[in-house]
């Protein structure tokens, strides 16, 4: 049964790879939303089934993707390309990493920090593949809808999940996987990793994505493309019966997920929502739950501690950092930030992150911007900030200005970035290639409308100030 995850795989690459050929890059949309949602999954049956010498290639599938749409795209380029100060930025980010992976800087040798590299900058590559796209050349609502069938397909497999009391990695190889490739020991209750579990004796279930993280990070995907799909030109929000589906799959997820950083960015997206389309019933109604769990909040603060009731004690010791989850990302933070007085220009790429998990030297792994910064230095974490804090400004500057598919790029595009803010404080968000290649070729996509329109409004002011003259 299993083997229908390797199968949907190479057929949604076998599809995507054969729409370029024929000229429609578009389609390698395919193969990064349905092919990168179940990666780990085809990965790790793959290796259950013994065909672990066939796994260095299905990794592969993805960057070979990127580099022949990106080459595709530059050899039909007619025009020259005019530069937005993001790109710039980019560019910038990945030279100086660049550099890091090429010189001896650090402990890693040369394979390992390109490794390190590659899972640090290789959405640079992929936000150009967006970039060099016009927004006529892609059907955006209909991929749009391709994520809103992934989140409802992966609720209805965890229902299965939480139906049977029992995580899908647990007969995916999941575990044996992750001991061959990335040299981690099972951990946890049950024989996965800590990260499938949560204080109380929750479970935390995955789905069929990476682990419970990052299906909580693709829950944000899909309420944020949601709102983006049936958001009127008045900002009114018309979902039909597929809209509302979607949005009770969205929520069901987030709640099984159980992942706390990710069921705050749930709320705090919607809040988002209703202030960038101006939905006061919405602003009133978070404002009136958002009092509601105060008030429950401080309720089960005054109230005598029963060590049995698993939420209670959950919810109190998240909010007093007592919880070894809690304390493990602060204890993270610190030692990353240290790392990065002490050492401003780096220990050099490799020293945190996934690939340092790997190599047992992960300092501030717990971060994304800190893991940024503990490898390459503060540089390059500004560099990054910049790059993250210039998307929701231009998203909000450029929200109201925009019409018909333009504004619905910028408005998902805006909402997941604002979403992830607080799971990028707790995870590493740029390890998962679904999250991250979604979310950077959609960021690319976004700098084409608003350069072509900048273009346009420049072209106009020039034709005017002749003709004034």
């Amino acid at each position: 049964m299993m083997i229908i995850f390797p199968l949907v795989y190479l057929f949604a690459f076998t599809l995507a790879m054969s729409d370029i050929v024929r000229g429609k890059k578009e389609g390698f949309m395919l193969f990064l939303i349905f092919g990168l949602s179940i990666y780990t999954t085809v990965l790790s049956v793959t290796f259950m089934l013994g065909l672990r010498n066939i796994i260095i290639y299905l990794q592969s599938f993805k960057e070979i993707l990127i580099v022949v749409v990106l080459s595709f795209s530059i050899w039909k380029l007619k025009t020259k390309i005019k530069f937005h100060y993001i790109d710039y930025l980019i560019i910038g980010f990945f030279g100086y990493t660049i550099m890091y992976a090429i010189l001896p800087i650090g402990e890693q040798g040369f394979v390992d920090r390109i490794m390190a590299c590659r899972t640090l900058s290789f959405f640079v590559l992929v936000y150009f593949c967006g970039r060099l796209f016009k927004s006529e050349e892609i059907y955006i609502s209909k991929y749009f809808h391709y994520v809103l069938v992934v989140s409802i397909v992966a609720a209805l497999v965890m229902f299965t999940e939480v139906l049977n009391d029992q995580h899908l990695q647990t007969s995916t190889g999941y575990a044996d996987y992750n001991f061959y490739l990335f040299n981690l020991e099972p951990s946890g209750n049950f024989g996965l990793t800590w990260t499938f579990e949560s204080e109380g004796g929750y479970k935390r279930f995955a789905s069929f994505f990476a682990n419970p993280l990052e299906f909580a990070s693709a829950t944000i995907i899909a309420l944020s493309v949601l709102a983006a799909l049936y958001t009127a030109e008045n900002y009114s929000l018309k979902l039909d019966k597929f809209g509302y589906i979607a949005l009770g799959a969205t929520l069901f997820s987030i709640i099984f997920a159980f992942s706390r950083s990710a069921f705050a960015s749930y709320f705090i997206l919607v809040y988002a929502y209703s202030l960038i389309t101006k939905r006061k019933f919405i602003t009133n109604t978070v404002h009136a739950g958002a009092a509601l769990v105060a008030i429950y909040i401080t309720y089960l603060l005054t109230k005598e501690q029963d060590q049995n009731d698993g939420i209670q004690m959950v919810i109190i010791n998240t909010l007093n950092f007592s919880n070894p989850s809690s304390v493990g990302h602060l204890v993270e933070w610190i030692q990353g930030a240290l790392a990065i007085a002490s050492n401003p220009l780096g220990l050099g790429l490799g020293s945190s992150g996934r690939i340092g998990g790997t190599l047992g030297e992960n300092i501030g792994g717990e971060n994304q911007f800190i893991i940024v910064g503990v490898q390459a230095g503060i540089l390059a974490l500004l560099l990054y900030l910049v790059i993250y804090i210039s998307f929701i400004k231009e998203g909000i500057k450029w929200f109201h200005r925009l019409e018909g598919k333009e504004k619905k790029i910028c408005l998902a595009l805006l909402l997941i970035k604002i979403g992830f803010i607080v799971p990028s404080l707790t995870s590493e968000i740029e390890s998962s290639s679904y999250i991250s290649y979604f979310t950077w070729f959609l960021s690319g996509l976004f700098v084409s409308v608003i350069s072509t329109k900048v273009a346009v409004i420049e072209h106009k002011s020039t034709e005017i100030e002749p003709a004034n003259a």
